[in-house]
């Protein structure tokens, strides 16, 4: 597979940057150009339109929600360990396309929507075989969304104490994580 062009990618990049830190109105062809360091020309040869750079960035979604759940199925701890340890968020590819495409969705994006019930529930397909049943899925699921908003409550800095005051971190994640592998794993009583 080939990559893609750079300066698309750095479109994109802007695009998502844009999305994140100012919402989608702040995110024009020109904003998106001027923070690319292209001209509009540039950004209308890689993107014809704002609806082309939503359907990049979902793309750009999809591929990293294909790269994550390679990333879980192959997960030593195995993949509800993985799922809830990656519910923290890290500031990653996967987490900035996420938020970017969310703030699309809550403009009213239906294609930025349809693809977050999409990756959800790809998530879900990957962990369903390892829960006992459908509610245990919703208890895996929910913890991590859980902790993937009390992530954003903390005050953005290098401390990790700001984030441990709202999500769980070393031993104390793990703890959680055994206790929901426990829970969402065994025979019901």
């Amino acid at each position: 597979m080939s990559r893609p062009p750079l300066a698309r990618e750095r479109v994109l990049d802007a695009y998502q940057s844009i999305l994140i830190a100012d919402g989608e109105r702040a995110a024009t062809l020109e904003a998106v150009a001027r923070e690319a360091g292209v001209s509009k020309g540039g950004l209308l040869y890689h993107f014809g339109s704002k609806d082309d750079l939503t359907a990049g960035l979902v793309a750009r979604l999809a591929a990293l929600t294909d790269d994550d759940l390679e990333r879980m199925s192959d997960a030593e701890d195995g993949a509800i360990a993985y799922y809830v340890r990656t519910s923290v968020m890290e500031d990653d590819a996967l987490d900035r396309a996420l938020i970017a495409t969310t703030r699309l969705a809550q403009g009213g994006s239906a294609l930025a929507s349809a693809a977050l019930r999409d990756v959800r529930m790809r998530w879900a397909d990957g962990i369903r075989p390892h829960v006992r049943d459908e509610t245990a899925l919703d208890m895996v699921m929910l913890l991590s969304d859980g902790l993937y908003f009390n992530n954003s409550l903390a005050e953005p800095s290098d401390d990790q104490t700001a984030v441990s005051e709202f999500v769980p971190t070393g031993a104390a994640l793990d703890r959680l994580i055994a206790l929901v592998v426990e829970a969402t794993t065994r025979a019901p009583e």
